[in-house]
This record gives C-alpha cells, structure tokens and sequence, in this order.
C-alpha cells in the first residue's frame, strides 16, 4: 500500500496573532454574555412568561376547566378509602 503524503501546515505570524485575538475576543465576550444572561433570567417573572408561552388563560372556566366528570373526585375517594382509618 502506498501511504498518503502528509501535508505540513505552517502558519505565519500573522495568522497566529489572529487567531489569539480571536481567542482572547470571545474570552472576553464570553464572560460578558454570561454576566446578562444571569441578568436577564434574575429578571424573569415565572407567571408572565408562562403567560407568554401558554397564553392568558383563565383555567377556572369553559373550556379549560376541569369537567366535573373528569374523575378526579372518583380517583380522591378511592384514595381515601385506601388510607387505613384508626
């Protein structure tokens, strides 16, 4: 089998300053973006971004209610007679 030449690659000066301020640039900037992101969620009200994703929606009636058939009062009376009474 023959094997495949290596390519050497070199990079000049200029190249490598380049890629230091690059590095150096989003060090920076990285600490910057973390310190707003820790803002900005300081910042949330939990209720008006649930608003925001699900809407302002009253729950206590039609049609997000809960159905009066919806077997949650069954489900809670098996529960109670489950619990051992003394």
């Amino acid at each position: 089998m023959k094997r495949a030449k290596s390519v050497s690659h070199t990079r000049s000066a200029a190249d490598s300053m380049t890629a230091k301020r690059w590095v150096d640039t989003w060090r920076i900037t990285g600490a910057e973006l973390k310190k707003i992101r820790r803002e900005e969620l300081r910042s949330i009200i939990p209720f008006d971004e649930i608003g925001k994703l699900c809407g302002n929606f009253d729950y206590r009636v039609e049609p997000r209610a809960p159905k009066p058939t919806s077997g949650l009062v069954e489900q809670q009376y098996w529960f109670m007679k489950a619990v051992p009474r003394k």
